[in-house]
C-alpha cells in the first residue's frame, strides 16, 4: 500500500489537552476522573482534560460555570514551571527531527520534513515516531496533521485529536476542506465566521466557488484573497524556525530513553557524558553558559525523579556538566534500579561574553574549555564523528 503523506512535508503537532495532561501524569488517582486546571474561585479554565469537555468545560470558561457544568471535576492548580520544562523537552524532540520548527505556543508547532525523509523515513513515519517519542518520556500524547499546506495540516491535526494522525494528502484537500464551515478555517475568528455566515456564505465549499473580486468587494480586498487561498487548501506561506517567546532560551537539555531498561552504572554515566557533550555543544554555538545542571531519571515504572546543582560559576565545558551530572547521579544512591530515561540539562544560561571565570593558582594555561573548542573545530571540519571522548567509541 502506498503512504498518503508522501508529498505532504508539513506537520502540526498539538499536545492533547497540554495543560490537564502535565498535571494528570504524575497523579493516577485522576487518570480516569474530570479534571480542570485553572486558579481559584474567580479565575478562568487553563485547561481540562477530555472527560471534563464531554461536561462542556472549556479553556477559558468562567472556573464557576465550569464548577456548575461539571461538578464532580477535581480543579488542580496550574505548575507553570512544569509546563515550560515539559514544553522545551517536547520542542527539542521536534527539533531533532528538523531545524524547520515553529513554534505557536507551548503546546503547538509546525515542522517542515521535507528535507528529513531521506533520514527518518516517510512523513507518517516521522509523525508517528515523534508520537511515540514524547509519549515515552514526557508521558503525555499529541495529534498530528499532515498536510501539503499550512492552514491544512492545521486542521487536520484537528481531526486527529485525541492521540491520533491525520494524513490529507493533495489530492484531497477540496474533499476535505469544502465539507467544512467556515468558522473552521484556520485564522478566521468568531467575528469573521459571524460576518461571512450574514453574507450566505456558510461552508468552505461556498467561499472556494464564490469569485475572488466578490469576495474582495464583500470582506475586503487582503481578507477576500486570504480567504480564496485558504478554502482552496493552497496558502504557501512557508515555516519560519521560532519559538512560542521572543526570549532567548533559558536552559538546553537532552534526554535519551534506552534501548533496554538497565541497573549498569557504567552504562548509565556513559549515556549521561554523551548527553553532557550534546547539550555543551549545542551551548557553545549559541554562545551561552549556565549554572545550574539538572540530572533527570525514569525508572522502569515511570517514576521520575531530577536532582540538581548550582555551580559557583556558568559553564559551557562538557567535563564540568558531565562530572557535575555524575555526582548528582551518585548521590541517589541506587540500588540495582533499572533506569529508562536519563536526561541532562543545564539552566540559568546567560550570554558566555558576560562570564568571567575566576582565576586559580597554578592552573594550566589551556585547559578542558580549549579543548571542547578544538572538538568543535575538528567537527565543523570533519564531520560529527571526527572527534569524541574515548569512553563513547564503539
Amino acid at each position: 500500500m502506498s503512504d498518503l503523506s508522501t508529498g505532504c512535508h508539513l506537520l502540526h503537532i498539538d499536545m492533547d489537552a497540554f495543560y490537564a495532561s502535565v498535571m494528570i501524569r504524575d497523579r493516577p488517582d485522576l487518570v480516569d476522573v474530570p479534571v480542570i486546571v485553572g486558579g481559584g474561585h474567580r479565575g478562568v479554565v487553563l485547561s481540562a482534560n477530555y472527560l471534563a469537555r464531554e461536561h462542556g468545560v472549556r479553556s477559558a470558561m468562567p472556573m464557576t460555570r465550569a464548577r456548575r457544568a461539571c461538578p464532580q471535576a477535581v480543579v488542580v492548580n496550574p505548575d507553570y514551571d512544569a509546563f515550560s520544562t515539559v514544553s522545551s523537552s517536547v520542542m527539542e524532540i521536534f527539533r531533532q527531527v528538523t531545524p524547520l520548527v515553529e513554534a505557536m505556543s507551548l503546546d503547538e508547532a509546525f515542522l517542515d520534513v521535507s528535507g528529513s525523509v531521506r533520514r527518518l523515513g516517510s512523513p507518517l513515519a516521522i509523525a508517528e515516531m515523534v508520537r511515540a517519542r514524547v509519549h515515552d518520556e514526557q508521558r503525555i500524547t499529541c495529534s498530528v496533521g499532515i498536510a501539503s499546506s499550512v492552514s491544512v495540516a492545521k486542521l487536520a491535526s484537528r481531526r486527529a485529536k485525541p492521540d491520533g494522525v491525520v494524513v490529507v494528502p493533495p489530492g484531497e484537500v477540496t474533499s476535505f476542506l469544502h465539507p467544512l464551515d467556515v468558522g473552521e478555517l484556520f485564522g478566521v475568528g468568531e467575528k469573521t465566521a459571524e460576518m461571512l455566515h450574514r453574507l450566505g456564505l456558510n461552508t468552505v465549499a461556498d467561499i472556494a466557488h464564490t469569485p475572488v473580486r466578490t469576495l474582495q468587494r464583500a470582506v475586503g480586498h487582503a481578507l477576500g484573497t486570504q480567504l480564496h487561498d485558504l478554502a482552496w487548501g493552497s496558502d504557501r506561506r512557508a515555516i519560519t524556525p521560532r519559538r512560542h517567546t521572543d526570549e532567548p532560551d533559558k536552559s538546553m537539555g537532552a534526554d535519551e530513553t534506552f534501548a533496554r531498561d538497565t541497573d549498569d552504572r557504567e552504562v548509565i554515566l556513559r549515556e549521561v557524558l554523551r548527553l553532557s557533550a550534546k547539550v555543551a555543544t549545542r551551548m557553545r554555538v549559541a554562545g551561552v553558559a549556565g549554572r545550574t545542571i539538572t540530572l533527570r531519571v525514569r525508572f522502569a515504572d515511570f517514576t521520575t525523579i531530577t536532582r540538581s546543582r548550582t555551580l559557583a560559576e556558568a559553564t559551557d565545558v562538557t567535563r564540568e556538566i558531565h562530572a557535575t551530572a555524575t555526582r548528582l547521579y551518585d548521590a541517589l544512591g541506587l540500588q540495582r534500579a533499572r533506569v529508562r530515561l536519563v536526561g541532562v540539562r543545564v539552566e540559568g544560561l546567560v550570554p558566555r561574553s558576560t562570564v568571567q571565570r575566576q582565576l586559580v593558582l597554578g592552573e594550566r594555561e589551556h585547559g578542558w574549555s580549549d579543548a571542547d573548542r578544538a572538538m568543535d573545530r575538528a567537527v565543523r571540519r570533519f564531520g560529527s564523528g571526527a572527534v569524541r571522548p574515548a569512553s563513547l567509541l564503539s
